[in-house]
């Protein structure tokens, strides 16, 4: 069996490079009404528009294609047209028959539909429940329907779950998470990792034997409902012959990316032909980014009245500010020392303070709209005292370590310490939906660490000397260790996004920077931090642009030196998120809301494209709403004056 998977995953782009060139679109339509406006539904598109924008795509160039043309052009058979575009129609609404086939045989347009067997095995005269409502059966396609346009050579049948279209009670707070990716709550347990995987396979079994009977062809793609997967679920629909998997990312797919996870544009509001037309042609780059990075200790109460208040008043507020994303705290740091002796979630290794965060996270992306990435520390976990791995911590070979302000980190030279915390970002993973990882500025060595028997190990594995003064003694030594040790933090780092995302979905990355290592490459033996490193390995560089906890005696100069520096990189603006500070913990007062806006702004005109700040104290709105908007929000700023 493992031989076979592998085979899979080669094929569909998990392992090996790349061949084929070109790329192609995916759109997902959902319902086709004659009028929109007699049923509104967000999902639904008229009939007319769906007819114009089919005559487009075929006027402008676009060339629809099927699964099999990707294959192709991936295994080096015949390329991808220059504008390959694929459509597919989720759910199995009857209009797929009645409207979209006649148009597929007229237009010569090949396409998937996405069948969810719990809907079209209830009988004839019954309703179903779908979202939330109960509709007719007679809504979806009949299995002759779906034999037909099987039959016909244009229309592929995917599986699109037996019965995961809906959403399961996934934590104590009650809301509703895709059931493919939650871990259900229920009587105040979380579901067991083997009984969630279990059900998972014997859903989607259930589909594929579904479609086979019906159809006389089991389904090779797996059409995830509203978008979620996971890894551990696009593994188990692999091993059950769907080795191709489609989500509602967006974006272009590379010809010879990973065809597990391809990613579809959803057609949403029944768009006009100049909308329609706009989304085909968006650039690729990411929007600019717009980040608020908050404390989740702020929103914390034993008063379950209180905490509603505040949770309120932190979506209000972020609703309000029109953001792209929240660096939500999911750890607990009450005394700010920047470690984690509690968590927001549930694990294996730490106490909980509270079952928060999946919460948090879950409304600020229903409710306010924005990613939500979580924030947690790579290495600076104190674990419980009877924790065998609680002492087997980063060492420094300086005699004034003591009087040292580094975090108490565990150390990544440690199997143990690894494997430790590979298991809390798991136990995270599993028990909230969100969209990326911020990496803490823990994630640091200095000029003398780390001293840990298992780090000289690696060092003398590595042929360096065996001892931090022998190396520190040689340049040459010392500029490998250095170099080796920023490698290791960020080979860390991905391990545990990885880790991650096998019960997520494709997770984004972002890792706090001190802005010394940019500012100053030399100094990356102080921090074992690299600006191009950082560019490199993760989708986002938050950088620590903090001119009051620097020192810097001219903050307006500091930051456009930092900008400088960065913008030298390659690619270095779109892949950096400078996060200036809404505190001076030197003198443990607010920066003033003019100053900080004033900043933001003076980030954007240097060049910075995205920016954010630390910390947003909603509780006394701090920084000011209504001085803070025009400055970073992208509805807002620059303003037309």
């Amino acid at each position: 069996m493992r031989v076979i998977l592998l085979i899979l995953w080669c094929v569909v782009g998990l392992c090996g490079q790349a061949r084929a060139e070109g790329s192609f679109r995916v759109l997902c339509y959902h319902d086709v009404q004659e009028d929109v406006r007699v049923e509104p539904d967000p999902y639904a598109v008229d009939t007319a528009q769906l007819v114009a924008q089919f005559a487009w795509l075929k006027e402008n160039g676009w060339r629809v294609v099927a699964l099999d043309d990707v294959i192709a052009a991936r295994e080096g058979r015949k390329p991808l047209p220059d504008k390959a575009v694929m459509l597919t129609f989720d759910d199995g609404y009857r209009s797929a028959y009645t409207r979209v086939y006649p148009l597929l045989k007229l237009f010569g347009y090949p396409a998937v539909i996405a069948l969810s067997g719990h809907w079209l095995d209830a009988p004839a005269g019954k309703t179903v429940e779908y979202g939330g409502k109960e509709v007719p059966r007679e809504r979806f396609l009949s299995w002759e329907q779906v034999r037909e346009m099987s039959a016909s050579g244009l229309v592929e049948v995917a599986s699109h779950s037996y019965d995961l279209h809906r959403g399961v009670v996934a934590n104590p707070q009650g809301n509703l998470i895709p059931a493919a990716v939650a871990y259900r709550y229920d009587a105040e347990a979380y579901e067991d990792g083997a009984v969630h995987a279990a059900r998972v396979r014997a859903d989607l079994a259930r589909n594929s034997a579904l479609i086979k009977s019906r159809t006389g062809r089991a389904p090779r793609i797996m059409v995830w409902p509203y978008g979620r997967d996971s890894g551990e679920a696009i593994e188990t629909a692999g091993e059950l012959g769907m080795p191709f998997a489609m989500n509602l990312d967006g974006g272009r797919n590379p010809a010879g990316g990973d065809l597990s996870r391809i990613q579809r544009d959803v057609i949403v509001n029944n768009p006009s032909l100049s909308d329609f037309i706009a989304l085909l042609r968006k650039p690729e780059a990411p929007p600019p980014q717009r980040v608020v990075h908050v404390d989740l200790d702020y929103v914390h109460d034993v008063n379950p009245v209180q905490q509603q208040a505040n949770l309120d008043r932190l979506i209000d507020r972020i609703r309000a500010l029109r953001v792209t994303a929240v660096y939500l705290q999911a750890y607990s740091d009450p005394d700010g020392n920047g470690e984690a002796t509690e968590l927001y979630f549930p694990s294996r290794h730490l106490p909980m303070r509270a079952d928060l965060f999946s919460h948090v996270a879950w409304q600020l992306k229903t409710r306010a709209l924005v990613q939500v990435y979580a924030w947690m520390p790579v290495l600076a976990f104190e674990l419980p005292s009877g924790n065998p791995v609680a002492q087997q911590l980063v060492q420094s070979a300086d005699p004034d370590a003591p009087k040292s302000a580094r975090y108490r980190r565990l150390s990544p030279f440690s199997a143990e310490a690894r494997e430790a915390i590979g298991e809390i970002y798991e136990d995270l993973a599993r028990h909230a939906r969100f969209d990326g990882l911020l990496f803490h500025d823990d994630a640091t060595f200095d000029d003398f660490e780390d001293a840990s028997a298992p780090a000289l190990q690696a060092y003398a594995d590595q042929g360096l000397p065996a001892s931090i003064d022998a190396i520190r003694a040689d340049p040459q030594a010392q500029a490998r260790w250095t170099a080796y040790k920023s490698e290791v933090l960020v080979a860390f780092t991905r391990e545990l996004a990885e880790r991650a995302r096998r019960h997520q979905g494709l997770l984004k990355t972002a890792r706090n920077l001190y802005a010394l290592p940019a500012l100053k490459p030399e100094t990356e033996s102080w921090f074992a931090q690299s600006l191009p490193a950082f560019l490199e390995a993760y989708d986002y560089t938050a950088i620590m642009a903090m001119p009051y906890m620097e020192g810097a005696e001219r903050p307006d100069a500091w930051l456009g030196t930092l900008v400088q520096k960065v913008k030298a990189q390659p690619r270095g603006l779109a892949r950096t998120v400078f996060e200036l500070q809404s505190t001076d913990w030197n003198t443990r007062k607010p920066v003033p809301t003019p100053t900080l806006a004033r900043q933001l702004q003076l980030l954007q005109r240097l060049g910075a494209v995205n920016i954010g700040y630390y910390p947003d104290d909603f509780i006394v709105d701090h920084p000011a709403l209504a001085g803070i908007k025009p400055a970073l929000s992208l509805q807002d700023f620059p303003r037309k004056d």
